[in-house]
């Protein structure tokens, strides 16, 4: 490999580096750590935002379904993010109000310690699933660029993102993300004109495509579409690495104006790895890069082999730097997201209730460690799909979950019944139809999940309703939480 394209990749990991070390200099609570102090931006909130969700899925993962089932519809994976971020335009500043760190931390002071045990726990496991997906397609683009095993590969880029994580928490997951988003769009988009010209050009990629490549509907049904659109609300409602943006905010402005802005950014990014799928596909068909090469360890290794063959070193580097960070931007944040649940909602609450604030900071970045090493452990030995393994992590912790919390903000008679119930059976329902232990009309586990989600939650809050009859939350006290209402701003 070109030696220019490695000095590049790797100024962007040792740039990393630096910013966690920078930004630990700025850490001075546990508020700071996990919230960034909530002083977060429009700007600020809309970069960690879009780079957060836009990960491994949403680059080497969609030009993996462009080049093979789905074509130009691949750009649904991205666009269903964007339109998600419509709905958290309305809702992000009624999450931001209640001045939480975590959403287990939201369900317990909202319905009690057990909703709250429960919701740590279901947020938490899926996050080392999320964790290791963007650490392998990290290491899928670091193993193409320097011809280092895909197991060096993964050791090196599991330290670089779990080093920059655990120095800074939040202000350095928040700083790399803008940073890494900006690589990403310029890294995708210089990728297109030099693939293309390689390729003869788009009037040889429409005549050696098939046509139905180019459908908008065809290769991802709209079925897909619609479940996409539905497990994204329900999981980036919930998940601790989105929302925590939310709570970050520095007001109702910063959490409306920077969803609107992440939208934006996911709208336009959708087509360009889609578009970069279809003319490797073309690339392939004319006998310019022979399928075995992109086959042999699989279809995601598409793109860097692309890039490899097709591109000078400059914008290789470039590209893979994008690459790196669209992976990196989301590992950080689930990294963050695992270690504020477990140190703010078990440590804290149920081993050392007397914890300090620093005690409590010190856990979060030992438990971020330790979830980097079972995360590193999945993607040294996980073989399915990426986007598979993103899936399930997603509908997971929304199955239960996503109405309660919703809900809560909003809904008075919402209970601490219902919203067990909810927990449990909305999760277990998810998991049945994932390991095809039931069949629900052919449809995706999220809709199983919510639907007995919202059978339990509405039907048990109705029959035990909440006795306070308000959405307000109760004060923490870590020695016995008591239900005393106080505002929630």
């Amino acid at each position: 490999m070109n030696l220019t394209v490695v000095l590049i990749v790797v100024a962007y990991l040792l740039v990393m580096l630096y910013i966690g070390y920078y930004s630990s200099k700025k850490i001075s609570t546990n508020e700071d750590f996990m919230v960034a102090g909530r002083r977060l931006g429009p700007i600020l909130m809309a970069g960690t935002l879009a780079a957060t969700e836009i990960g491994g899925g949403s680059s080497l993962g969609v030009v993996e379904k462009a080049y093979g089932d789905w074509g130009l519809s691949a750009a649904w994976y991205v666009l269903t993010m964007g339109i998600t971020f419509t709905f958290l335009t309305i809702w992000g500043p009624k999450f931001r109000s209640a001045l939480v760190k975590t959403v287990p931390e939201y369900f317990r002071r909202r319905y009690g310690r057990a909703p709250g045990f429960i919701t740590a726990i279901v947020m938490l496991l899926p996050l080392i699933g999320l964790t290791a997906g963007q650490i392998i397609a990290s290491s899928v683009v670091l193993s193409v660029m320097t011809g280092f095993s895909y197991k060096l590969s993964v050791l090196i880029v599991s330290f670089v993102v779990t080093a920059y994580s655990v120095m800074g928490g939040l202000w350095s997951v928040t700083i790399t993300d803008v940073v890494q988003m900006v690589l990403i769009v310029i890294g995708m988009i210089l990728a297109v004109p030099f693939s293309l010209h390689y390729a003869g050009g788009w009037s040889n990629v429409v005549a050696t495509v098939p046509a139905e490549k180019f459908s908008f509907t065809g290769g991802m049904s709209i079925k897909t579409i619609i479940s996409l659109i539905v497990m994204y609300i329900a999981s980036f409602t919930v998940g601790q690495e989105a929302v925590s943006r939310y709570y970050a905010a520095k007001d109702d402005r910063a959490a409306r104006l920077g969803s609107i802005y992440a939208g934006i950014l996911n709208f336009i990014y959708a087509f360009i790895p889609a578009v970069l799928g279809l003319i490797t596909l073309s690339i392939v068909k004319q006998g310019l890069i022979n399928a075995d090469v992109i086959m042999k360890n699989g279809a995601r290794y598409a793109l860097p082999t692309l890039a490899i063959n097709t591109m000078p070193p400059v914008i290789v580097g470039l590209l893979f730097a994008g690459i790196i960070s669209a992976t990196m931007s989301s590992a950080d944040s689930d990294l963050l997201g695992a270690g504020s649940i477990f140190a703010n909602d078990i440590w804290r609450v149920y081993i050392r209730k007397d914890a300090s604030d620093k005690e409590v900071m010190k856990v979060t970045q030992i438990t971020m460690i330790i979830v980097a090493v079972f995360s590193t452990y999945i993607a040294l030995t996980n073989k399915g799909s990426l986007i598979n393994l993103l899936m399930f992590s997603f509908t997971l912790r929304a199955g239960g979950a996503f109405l309660p919390y919703l809900l809560g903000h909003y809904w008075r008679k919402a209970s601490w019944a219902g919203t067990m119930a909810s927990l449990i059976l909305g999760s277990i329902a998810v998991v049945l139809v994932e390991k095809k232990v039931i069949s629900f009309f052919k449809l995706d586990p999220i809709f199983l999940g919510l639907l007995v989600s919202a059978i339990t939650f509405f039907g048990l809050s109705y029959i035990f309703p909440n006795k306070k009859n308000s959405t307000e939350l109760c004060e923490e006290n870590y020695e016995q939480i008591e239900h005393t209402p106080t505002p929630s701003m």
